[in-house]
């Protein structure tokens, strides 16, 4: 993954995804100490950075496979993606969800046009029930993040902010499957000379703990409000956060919720808790920011109001 492929990424998904503001507040950074600069995925397309990377694939396919649809498995902000980008581009997605996905977010893949099957909420069902799709339909598979397309086209969002900010001491961006975090570091190193942090919860320490044994933890149970960031790291997004990755900071849902509380009251603006480990993992290393120009990447804004945490 070149420096040209991330360019060419960007210009490529440019007319179909938002550049997104980069806000600053004040009171946040007297609380820290720190010179903050969030770059606002959560007012992305989709209400998340997930559409950098799904656009990213479906405008590289050829009219042939584009025709015969596309089909992922995801409860999260990725199916809304794939839906939106496939709706966009004129063709169908299919959309493997589990039987217990949250009702906002079904409701949300089935506004964009996208064709929903459900299945009992493990992995093995999940890719059982996509494979009879594909086999019926010929539709490709979009992976969620370990897929090099997927990857350059969420290394858009750092590529943006570099160009604003070229003088960034730290990045820091949440981490689940590290398609964000490794598109980031990427970013980072052909465009800025930033230091590159990544935010998880202690109760999905996968990343913190891959970097830690200097290989990949495959199998985890994890437990944490922040539901964005359940996944394992796949194969390539750990080999590149591995070279890249200063460190992994941990944070607890008690953290996380203060500080998607902090964003909400102060900069009035809506983030889910995924998007708030970022800031989470910043006021609780406050030594390690102030002073220095941070930029957080707030990866996405899509929320069940009905069971809002504070």
């Amino acid at each position: 993954m070149t420096s040209q492929n991330i360019l060419a990424a960007h210009s490529r998904i440019k007319n179909y995804v938002k550049q997104t503001p980069i806000l600053t507040s004040s009171s946040i950074n007297k609380m820290t100490g720190g010179h903050l600069f969030f770059k606002c995925e959560n007012l992305q397309k989709v209400g998340a950075f997930k559409a950098r990377g799904a656009f990213n694939f479906l405008l590289q396919l050829s009219h042939v496979d584009l025709a015969n649809g596309v089909v992922t498995h995801s409860s999260g902000n990725h199916a809304q993606a794939l839906a939106l980008a496939a709706k966009t581009l004129g063709t169908k997605a299919y959309i493997v969800m589990p039987d217990n996905a949250p009702t906002i977010k079904v409701a949300a893949v089935k506004e964009y046009g996208a064709e929903i099957t459900f299945c009992e909420p493990n992995l093995a069902a999940r890719e059982k029930t996509m494979l009879e799709i594909q086999k019926n339909t010929k539709a490709i598979f979009v992976p969620p993040y370990n897929h090099k397309w997927i990857i350059e086209g969420q290394a858009t969002s750092a590529l943006e902010l570099l160009k604003e900010l070229q003088d960034l001491d730290i990045i820091i961006a949440p981490v689940g499957g590290g398609g964000l975090l490794s598109g980031t570091c990427l970013a980072n190193y052909y465009f800025g000379k930033a230091q590159v942090f990544g935010a998880e919860p202690e109760g999905a320490d996968d990343a913190f703990r891959s970097l830690k044994q200097n290989k990949r933890v495959e199998h985890h149970t994890p437990t944490t409000i922040a539901d964005g960031l359940l996944t394992t790291l796949g194969p390539l997004t750990f080999e590149i956060m591995n070279q890249h990755v200063t460190d992994i900071l941990t944070v607890n849902d008690h953290e996380i919720i203060h500080a998607m509380r902090v964003i909400w009251e102060r900069m009035k603006i809506i983030v889910e808790p995924s998007s708030a480990v970022a800031l989470a993992a910043v006021l609780k290393n406050p030594a390690l920011f102030r002073n220095k120009k941070t930029g957080l990447i707030l990866s996405g804004g899509n929320v069940d109001l009905n069971k809002l945490p504070f």
